[in-house]
């Protein structure tokens, strides 16, 4: 028989704004492999380590397949009949504002587009916003105020092409590590190239920067301000671009001689010299470009910070020219798109403005829709507010997962749980979110999606599908349209495919646009579905769908804003948030994001790769704030807010700024007891935006005092681990997990034996040491080791790599077996350490070991090794790991 040949599809990666072009081949035996497609301008071919990963994320393990109604499996006409006729009624007995949609920049911009057509064109509400509220918002209101627009006026490019790029609030290296990996090349082919960190952490990206300003949170403003002021003082404006092509320059100067350089050094935390030196470089390389991203928009101050560091571009005339401008990187793989179709409360489809009338009419004739909005909805975190209070009684979820993303997490879930009827349409069956639907309804996961993303740079792409629809499992512009349908809407939603979907989207883009719209992807009616298949990607504006350009296309070089008279605004900005540590709670929390794990782990989780790198949540504590707290490293970690508390690893690193702990987002109920940490987070927003403050939190910390401690490795995850701390992560082979009891237990027996995984015929070897208060048990069925678990008065010393790859191995021989038991490697066995390199599973005792053979450069790791040479996310490791052994040797 002959064999069939692999298929290879061009598609687009699920995860951050960089929109990342993925090559997934299909083999004959159905098994996937993923790379970088090389002729995708966004990446020419890297991939992230996460990226490098998703065919280790598409299995069926968890998935939603069948509708279910109250817990109950459903049919399709049951479940979506159910959900038309509970929002018509509710409607009909309360009101189209007492309906809501929370949606996400997971959803494709057909999703997405389909959504926002329903509710604010023929329910009448603007009452849907998204994640993405959580991500880019306060960069939104900014672009409006400034340009008339939510326009990136840049291209990846600039940052190559550029002589000085200023990264503020951003850790490029683990949140959008092929932009930064980009960056690098481009620094190490011409050093000359300067690069400054704006962050209060010293993260990963501060490894190729000439300057790191730790700044205090939420100093942006002052910082930026500054900037504008030195600018002016030191000759450094455009006075032909400001006089022709702006307003509210003189305004916006004099709020920034608000301060003098002792009074930006006191908001900001940083000394005179530090900030001088930045003022320089900026005043006097004309090719600078400024990447910003949540550091700047999750505050109480993101429009702000947003408009001071836009108000510096514009004062230079450094904007829409190559390696010139603000960039605002978004963190979702749609955020953009969203932002196009008008998936925001307070917004419009095709980037028209819900508070114009003429805007209103103009898409309510072009849907022919009964009604349209007539103001903004509510935005995500007065939404979740109106549904603890009652005001929303039907809530739509889709494709994400606010119970642990939202701030209030708590009160988010309270309301979720309470609301009269809720729908969650997802890929996975058992999120903190879903376990509180009434209708859960199974969506298409990457892979088996179709449609359109638009990435940071503006850049549309295709996500294409390759695998079958499982189970049930449908679009989640089906979904949306099948319930238009029975709400009474069928004409208006007739939709066969994603391609009708996208051809409307770029026709109204181009409906009635003389020009004075930014958003206009072709002038005709749209494209049909055999353009759609081989649509490639391209940036807007193209005046026909599809249509790509030879050069990088940019805004505002020569002016042309979409402001009433085409002149950009200068907002004058002097907001600080003010301080909100105090008695009680002296800390700063700070969250934010890992480099191997993706929002609340629904993909990324799946991933054994993913979860070597960082396997339980954590909190970066700085060395001097621990001593003074009596924390010592790994030890756990109680973090304690107005809100609540979660319990953490700490880890202790000097790049954390003094006064200021940071605890990753990732972690819900799924993975860990108690480490959900936007629980912690106050219900603060921006007052123009509406984005979430999630990195300006009032704590406390303190050591978790534990009687006993735990680790292990199983092939099968429990279904209920009775300690007071457990973090769990998949590994190769099973399950690893880590634990702590807060007061002595009579019966370790009991929990081995509620631990370990149980079946017939199996052998349980144990040991005790009644003196050190150590406990072992390891479980075998034949030559197969089920799980070990290792228990102890202290923090358990099993390599745990180690312990993994014993879950992989044959143990016939007595003496293999009682190494397991031993808890460490016997002769010839190899302990590679905490693993740094997740696409090769190299550890850190590796890479040491390297360096002490003589490899002291990365590059010369990578050849040893090859850690660092697939996606590039762990150079940075790397080369601090060669550092402190250099620094060890010199002493």
């Amino acid at each position: 028989m002959e064999e069939t040949a692999p298929t290879i599809t061009k598609t687009t990666c699920p995860y951050c704004g960089v929109g990342c072009g993925v090559l997934a081949t299909v083999a004959a035996d159905g098994s996937v492999a993923v790379r970088g497609d090389p002729d995708h301008p966004a990446n020419f071919g890297r991939l992230c380590s996460k990226g490098s990963a998703l065919a280790e994320t598409i299995d069926l393990d968890g998935r939603l397949l069948h509708p279910e109604i109250d817990g109950r499996r459903a049919g399709w006409d049951e479940a979506l009949d159910r959900v038309a006729e509970t929002f018509s009624r509710t409607i009909a007995e309360h009101g189209p504002g007492s309906v809501a949609f929370y949606v996400s920049g997971q959803l494709l911009n057909e999703d997405y587009y389909v959504a926002n057509k329903l509710m604010k064109g023929f329910i009448g509400t603007a009452n849907i916003d998204t994640n993405s509220r959580l991500c880019m918002a306060s960069s939104v209101a900014g672009h409006r105020r400034a340009f008339g627009a939510d326009t990136v006026p840049g291209s990846y490019r600039d940052l190559e092409l550029a002589d000085l790029v200023v990264l503020v609030g951003s850790n490029l290296a683990w949140c959008h590590p092929v932009l930064y990996q980009r960056l690098a090349a481009a620094k190490a082919e011409r050093p000359e190239m300067k690069v400054i960190v704006v962050d209060p952490r010293r993260t990963m990206t501060a490894d190729i920067a000439d300057q790191h300003l730790a700044i205090a949170p939420d100093g942006d403003v002052a910082l930026f301000n500054g900037l504008l002021a030195h600018l002016a003082e030191a000759g450094a404006l455009d006075e032909n671009y400001i006089a022709e092509h702006t307003t509210g320059f003189a305004e916006a100067l004099a709020a920034a001689w608000r301060l003098d350089m002792d009074g930006t050094a006191a908001e900001t935390g940083l000394d005179r010299a530090s900030i001088a030196e930045f003022y320089r470089l900026f005043a006097t390389t004309e090719k600078v470009v400024t990447v910003y991203s949540q550091g700047v928009n999750q505050s109480s101050v993101g429009t702000d910070k947003v408009s001071a560091i836009i108000n510096c571009h514009l004062a230079t005339g450094r904007i829409g020219r190559p390696g010139m401008g603000p960039f605002s990187v978004t963190g979702q793989p749609n955020a953009m798109g969203g932002r196009e179709v008008g998936g925001l409360a307070n917004m419009l489809a095709a980037h028209m403005d819900i508070d114009n009338a003429a805007h209103r009419e103009r898409v309510q004739r072009f849907w022919g829709s009964p009604v349209i909005a007539s103001a903004q909805g509510l935005k995500a975190v007065d939404m979740f507010r109106a549904v603890a209070d009652g005001r929303i009684k039907a809530l739509w979820i889709m494709a994400t997962n606010p119970v642990d993303s939202m701030p209030d997490g708590d009160m988010v879930e309270t309301a979720i749980r309470a609301c009269p009827f809720v729908v969650v349409s997802d890929v996975l069956g058992a999120t903190d979110t879903v376990r509180h639907a009434h209708v859960k309804l199974p969506a298409a996961a990457w892979g088996e999606k179709d449609g359109t993303v638009t990435n940071s740079e503006r850049r549309m792409s295709r996500q294409r599908p390759f695998l079958p629809l499982p189970g049930e499992a449908k679009p989640d512009w089906w979904i949306v349209t099948e319930v238009a349908r029975r709400m009474g809407f069928a004409e208006a939603f007739s939709y066969a495919s994603p391609a009708e979907i996208f051809a409307e989207h770029a026709a109204l883009s181009a409906f009635e646009n003389d020009g004075t719209r930014d958003f206009d992807i072709g002038t005709h009616a749209g494209i049909d579905a055999a353009g759609f298949d081989a649509l490639a990607p391209f940036q807007w504006p193209a005046r026909r769908a599809g249509e790509t350009s030879a050069d990088d296309i940019r805004f505002f070089a020569e002016g042309g804003f979409f402001t009433p008279d085409r002149k950009a605004r200068l907002v004058p900005v002097t907001t600080t948030a003010p301080a909100r540590v105090g008695e009680g709670f002296p800390l700063v929390l700070n969250t934010g994001r890992v480099r191997d794990q993706w929002h609340t782990m629904t993909r990324t989780g799946k991933s054994r790769r993913l979860s070597q790198h960082l396997a339980e949540p954590f909190v970066e504590i700085h060395p001097a704030d621990a001593a003074k707290y009596g924390i010592a490293d790994a030890d756990l970690v109680r973090v304690t807010s107005a809100r609540g508390a979660i319990v953490v690893r700490a880890l202790l690193t000097s790049r954390q700024r003094e006064g200021s702990v940071f605890v990753p987002m990732h972690w819900t109920d799924q993975f860990a007891a108690d480490g959900r940490v936007d629980r912690l987070v106050p219900p603060l927003t921006d007052p123009t935006s509406g984005q979430p403050a999630l990195k300006h939190v009032a704590v406390r910390i303190a050591r978790f005092a534990a009687a006993a401690y735990g680790f292990a490795v199983l092939t099968e995850k429990p279904e209920h681990i009775a300690a007071d701390y457990w973090a769990i992560a998949r590994c190769e082979g099973g399950w690893r997990v880590e634990l702590a009891f807060a007061a002595p237990v009579a019966d370790w027996s009991a929990v081995a034996d509620a631990v370990l995984p149980a079946a017939t015929g199996t052998e349980t070897l144990s040991f005790q040491d009644a003196v050190a208060a150590r406990r072992r048990f390891a479980r075998f069925a034949g030559e197969r080791l089920l799980g070990a678990l290792y228990l102890a008065a202290e923090p358990v010393a099993v390599p745990r790599d180690w312990a993994v790859e014993q879950l992989s191995q044959a143990h016939a021989d007595q003496r293999a077996r009682l190494a397991i038991l031993a808890g460490r490697p016997g002769k010839g066995s190899e302990d590679k350490g905490a693993i740094v390199c997740s696409c090769f599973g190299v550890g850190a005792r590796q890479i040491a070991g390297a360096v002490v053979a003589g490899c002291h450069t990365v590059e010369a790791v990578g050849e040893a090794l090859q850690a660092g040479t697939n996606c590039g996310s762990c150079r940075a490791e790397i080369r601090s790991i060669i550092h402190a052994h250099r620094l060890q040797a010199a002493e």
